[in-house]
């Protein structure tokens, strides 16, 4: 029987994943939009959604540290277990990292997060135009190496599951 995560771990890993990916591709959509009406829109969405991925970021993280991940394949080399907690460490930082940037640099450009629509966040710095784009950049950078993480664990994953065949993939998922 491989070990799994918590039911609560699952839904928190795929859920993320799912809003992350739609992250990145709105993101990439709407930074190429003319200023308009949806263009504008769209931002709204993204730091919505941003903002949400924070908090369940941050509820992920206080579950991991409560709720311990399944032992890994005891024939993994040593390598890729410390890979593998590297690869988890940053992916974590950056669920947490990339929203922050975010909405730093919002607040840099003067314009405020309201999560919603509804509630309005406080602005974490005022407007400042070269903290913007120092936001802005790594804002960018953070994306770009979340999407190089990102292509590194699901490579991991499927080499797992289909090379080493040692059923990893199981403990993530929601079938048994």
């Amino acid at each position: 029987m491989t070990a799994r995560y918590t039911p609560t771990a699952i839904t928190l890993h795929w859920l993320i994943a799912l809003l992350l990916f739609g992250l990145l591709g709105l993101g990439f959509y709407m930074s190429n939009l003319p200023l308009s009406p949806e263009k504008l829109q769209l931002y709204s969405w993204h730091k919505w959604i941003g903002v949400t991925v924070f908090f369940l970021a941050c509820f992920r993280l206080a579950w991991r540290m409560t709720h311990p991940a399944p032992a890994l394949p005891a024939g993994m080399k040593w390598w890729e277990i410390y890979a593998a907690h590297a690869v988890h460490i940053l992916l974590y930082g950056l669920m947490l990292a990339i929203p922050l940037s975010g909405w730093l640099m919002s607040s840099a450009a003067g314009f405020p997060v309201v999560y919603f629509g509804v509630l309005p966040l406080p602005d974490l710095v005022s407007k400042n135009t070269e903290l913007r784009e120092l936001f802005g950049a790594i804002h960018g950078s953070l994306n770009f190496l979340l999407i190089a993480l990102i292509v590194l664990h699901i490579g991991a994953a499927i080499k797992h599951q289909w090379i080493a065949k040692d059923n990893l993939l199981k403990r993530m998922s929601f079938f048994s």
